[in-house]
């Protein structure tokens, strides 16, 4: 097996990571019941050194739902009836897992005002708005 790439700067090595096999549940007759199809991909976020020490905390922080107690990610894949195509679905999950987990957080909002000819801009529309409005009214003799 190839070395996982996750983007331009990570590259997961092969050795890394863990395939375990077993046999799915559900519909399938006969098929299921004799292979194991069912592709469990498991890789050690916490101990990894393909990761940066920012990288490490960046995904552990954001994948810390999908993690066991000791760090380790579990992929799970059961969807198609051979371990082949199942070890494709879950490595291809597994990319956009640590794609999305090792993304650069979106740079903080700075709070601004609006310029002095926004505001008299504003100002304007709503003054023109009430006069308009109060054309409307019907005038009293």
């Amino acid at each position: 097996m190839d070395d996982v790439r996750i983007g331009r700067s990570c590259v997961i090595p092969a050795h890394e990571l863990r395939f375990r096999f077993s046999k799915s549940g559900g519909p399938g007759g006969q098929n299921v019941n004799k292979r194991e199809t069912q592709v469990e991909l498991v890789f050690d976020v916490a101990s990894s050194t393909a990761l940066g020490p920012r990288q490490r905390e960046r995904a552990l922080r954001r994948l810390a739902s999908r993690l066991d107690e000791r760090g380790v990610l579990h992929i799970v894949a059961s969807e198609e009836r051979t371990q082949g195509r199942n070890r494709e679905i879950a490595l291809e999950r597994f990319r956009d897992v640590m794609r999305e987990a090792l993304a650069p957080d979106p740079p903080k909002r700075r709070p601004s005002r609006p310029s002095k000819a926004a505001v008299q801009r504003r100002l304007d529309s709503k003054r023109r708005r009430s006069q308009v409005k109060k054309n409307r009214r019907l005038i009293e003799d």
